[in-house]
């Protein structure tokens, strides 16, 4: 970081000679010759005829005169509504301040050197000059703040603008996807960096995948990774394929259902044997990552022993985001189209039938085939009655089937918890029941074969269930359900999910993208470059290994030092702070700081696979085949991988250094069972975070994330987790109060924000979805005080061009990390599924609650983001 303050050149060698009498070796004695004195030697110059030279450099020297004496009156201008207090809101931040601030640096040096040779002698002097960073760096992150302002807007009635309306401007959404913001242009970036590594053509000049290509475990993780990508980007080739590789799989489906591949005793029970093929499909499906009738994660028994890895039942994925989407009659209508496409489509059946297109116009079939399905009689095994009935015509029956399909998605989501509860509510969903009373729940479900499937070598004795009724539920909807429905419910929720790893003409992809362009925004049409999604599918299924060359090239010099000081100092402050705190009691305040202390701080990359050890990667992705010529099967392979791996942790140990990211990923994390903080080396990039930047930017931005992560270790439901990752009520009654009213308070505030549903109408955010998330961006005054602690005027330089405090710069630095432009559906799906509040909440509900931001930008009383001490809801 240069020093502007260091001596100028040019200043000292200017002084000199004006400041010394110096006489002309021919001239003899000084008593002999008398200096001429100013008015003799301005008379014979004028008596002098003017050169066309020296006409020049006097109309030149006019022009200096004239615009330093402009300059000047700037400067000074500026500097006095910076001492004057008056530095914001639109009185001083308009659209000249960009030009006045970058002319300041100019000034400085003609100011200082006219100042100099007018005046010989000292005398009263202004303000000094704040110090300028003129690093790359500061010049890099200065114009993009630059970029990013919009100064037509008032900070105290709209900060969210002010601090991005330039960025929100100049990055329109692309076609291609539903939202776009910081968080996903740092992730491109990201993925850029990640493409000139598998590139063949890039890796002799590219150092990480050249200079590690020699190790003959790296040698095996880049033939991984690169066979992956290029059957990804081999588009002719997945074209050529169509359908084949999911209809296979379809086909899997329907044989396993049908009991056709189940090996089942020859004396069992009709009953007895339905639940032998329900068992298979269901397991064949988890075991490709496919959710269908329940969900499944191994994870601490955080009420017993955190550290245990146990085994936890939960409610399934649903093909449409939400419950709410399935009262939406438009929406429903496009899903049941796009159920019964996928079940045209995966027909795996020949015999055609007199139904064309022409007939039904709004039915597209891939190359038009059609054909009879399912075969007859039905079902095949002869349990119902054995037919009479003519075959039915085939579209007719999807459509039904996909009608039908949509009534029993609406029963599970009926049967499921509501987000908040699943999300928010730690207690009500750690249900420990011993096997036996699972196996009661569901009778018409074999877990015993279904878990064998999975981890003969762990049989768990105990299960935790998130909801108590579920599963008792899902056995009656069962019940009620035929055959036909639940096998078209499988095949099609293979589809949904696989899909998109098929060719873009096929019609498979093509349905499921219909859907998604409805739920996201997206274009109808707009496909993004492939490059960029081989490039987050073969992350998605190699993400570790190409963590291992992302850190090499991305994450070097002191960014991890660096990063971790700003997360200790934010700690460090967050248990100072908890003294001072009204609604807590000494005893919970001791017990919050034991916790805070325990906390595992992880930074830039795991060791578990080991980043540093090839060899380490490759064993963990040893089961992953790669075939460059099938780039579905390359995906499933990496799938069923991955399922055997989690399984595999089922009744052992929990890895304290396993990670639930990827080095690559621009996110954090905080996990209550294991009690740890993670902060990958993908968010640790500008606008979030560089080593060289002044603090304020720094802890205004990346601060916050390591005050939001570590808040949430206290937040509605982090709370709830001692400082071992246990279940357990550890703050007293009279804290648990005081909290829930601040919680209270602020689930109110923010149910109280409403976003644009794109149809004239309004939908509100939910407070208690998100109180988590907000409670844990109340932690950016942590942040604050933390750059406060550590920092002084002294140690940290401006940044050039920008006529802010240091306060509003951090301020100004927070707002920035969560700059996006998102359109209507995408914005209603993020409202209705993700407990983050919308981003322009999240900066606005959260600077409401501190009154450090209206007092940096001298926010009046009325302004909008500086409510009454009373109506801010206030943690820390």
């Amino acid at each position: 970081m240069a020093d502007t303050r260091a001596p100028r050149p040019s200043t000292d060698e200017e002084s000199a000679p004006l400041l010394q009498n110096v006489s002309h070796p021919d001239d003899g004695p000084a008593s002999q010759h008398e200096e001429p004195t100013f008015f003799d030697r301005l008379a014979a110059v004028v008596q002098e005829p003017l050169s066309p030279l020296t006409k020049l450099l006097l109309v030149a020297t006019l022009l200096f005169l004239l615009l330093s004496s402009i300059f000047i009156g700037l400067f000074a201008g500026a500097q006095h509504k910076i001492n004057s207090g008056s530095g914001r809101g639109q009185t001083t931040v308009t659209a000249t301040t960009t030009a006045t601030a970058t002319t300041t640096a100019q000034v400085t040096t003609t100011a200082v050197s006219t100042t100099t040779v007018l005046i010989p002698a000292p005398g009263p002097t202004g303000p000094p000059v704040e110090p300028v960073c003129i690093s790359p760096s500061c010049i890099s992150v200065a114009s993009s703040v630059l970029a990013s302002l919009d100064e037509s807007q008032d900070p105290c009635e709209n900060f969210y603008d002010f601090a991005n309306g330039g960025w929100l401007k100049a990055n329109p959404i692309p076609s291609d996807k539903g939202s776009f913001g910081h968080f996903e242009e740092i992730a491109l970036q990201n993925r850029r960096l990640l493409q000139q590594i598998l590139s063949e053509d890039a890796s002799s000049h590219f150092s990480a995948a050249s200079a590690l290509a020699s190790d003959p475990y790296d040698e095996v993780l880049l033939k991984k990774l690169r066979g992956l990508y290029d059957s990804c980007m081999d588009e002719d080739h997945l074209d050529d394929l169509g359908e084949a590789p999911l209809r296979d799989m379809a086909k899997k489906i329907r044989e396993l259902f049908r009991g056709k591949t189940t090996v089942v005793d020859a004396e069992r029970t009709a009953a007895e044997k339905e639940r032998d093929r329900l068992t298979a499909t269901v397991a064949y499906l988890h075991s490709r990552g496919v959710s269908a009738l329940f969900d499944y994660s191994i994870d601490g028994d955080a009420g017993n022993d955190p550290n245990f890895m146990s085994l936890w039942l939960s409610q399934a994925d649903l093909g449409l985001p939400s419950k709410e989407y399935y009262e939406e009659e438009s929406v429903v209508e496009l899903y049941r189209s796009v159920l019964e496409r996928l079940l045209l489509t995966l027909d795996d059946e020949d015999d055609s039938m007199d139904v064309t297109p022409e007939q039904e116009p709004g039915l597209v079939v891939h190359e038009e085939r059609l054909r009879v399905w399912p075969p007859w009689p039905w079902p095949p095994w002869g349990d119902d009655d054995d037919g009479g009935e003519k075959p039915e015509n085939r579209s007719q029956r999807a459509k039904k089937l996909s009608t039908a399909i949509i009534e029993f998605e609406k029963k599970i989501a009926n049967a499921s918890l509501d987000l908040d509860v699943l999300y928010q509510d730690p207690l009500a969903t750690y249900n420990p029941v011993p096997f036996q009373n699972v196996s009661d729940s569901l009778p018409g479900f074999d877990f015993s074969t279904y878990f064998s499937a999975f981890a003969p070598r762990s049989f768990p004795s105990t299960v935790i269930l998130t909801s108590t009724t579920y599963l008792s539920d899902l056995s009656r909807i069962l019940n009620d359900t035929d055959k036909a429905t639940l096998e078209a419910y499988f095949v099609t929720r293979a589809g949904l999910e696989l899909a998109p790893y098929l060719g873009l003409d096929t019609e498979a992809w093509k349905a499921v993208r219909s859907l998604q362009e409805v739920l996201s925004g997206i274009k109808k049409g707009a496909v993004g470059d492939r490059a960029e999604y081989c490039i987050a599918r073969t992350e998605s299924a190699l993400g570790f290994a190409l963590g291992r060359y992302f850190v090499r090239e991305a994450f070097g010099g002191a960014s991890r030092e660096t990063a971790t000081k700003v997360i200790t100092d934010v700690i460090e402050t967050f248990k100072k702070s908890l003294r001072n705190l009204d609604w807590m009691d000494k005893e919970s305040a001791a017990g919050a700081a034991r916790k805070a202390d325990a906390l595992r701080v992880k930074v830039g990359y795991p060791l578990s696979p080991n980043t540093e050890d090839p060899r380490s990667i490759a064993n963990w992705y040893a089961r992953v085949k790669i075939n460059p010529d099938t780039f579905f099967e390359n995906m499933v392979s990496a799938r069923v991988a991955d399922q055997i791996r989690t399984w595999l942790q089922l009744g052992k140990q929990r890895d304290p250094e396993a990670w639930e990211m990827y080095a690559s990923t621009v996110n954090a994390y905080y996990n209550p069972p294991a009690n740890e903080i993670v902060f990958p080396a993908g968010i640790l990039r500008p606008p979030y975070f560089h080593a060289d930047w002044p603090g304020y930017m720094n802890y205004g931005s990346f601060g916050h994330i390591a005050s939001h992560e570590l808040t949430h270790a206290f937040d509605s439901a982090g709370r709830l987790y001692n400082q071992d990752g246990k279940l357990e009520e550890w703050w007293t009654n009279k804290t648990s109060e005081g909290f829930k009213v601040r919680q209270k308070c602020i689930v109110d505030q923010f149910s109280n924000y409403t976003i644009d549903d794109g149809k004239g109408g309004e939908i509100h955010v939910n407070g208690n979805l998100t109180s988590g998330e907000n409670i844990g961006d109340s932690g950016l005054i942590q942040a604050y005080r933390a750059w406060k602690a550590q920092y002084n005027d002294e140690k940290e330089f401006l940044l050039p061009g920008l006529n802010y405090t240091r306060e509003q710069m951090f301020f100004i630095s927070f707002a920035r990390s969560w700059a996006q432009n998102i359109k209507p559906a995408a914005a209603v799906a993020r409202v209705r599924t993700d407990p983050h509040s919308p981003n322009r909440f999240r900066v606005h509900g959260t600077v409401s609650n501190i009154p450090e931001f209206a007092a940096a930008f001298n926010c009046s009383t009325k302004a909008k983001l500086n409510p009454p001490q009373e109506k801010r809801c206030i943690f820390w």
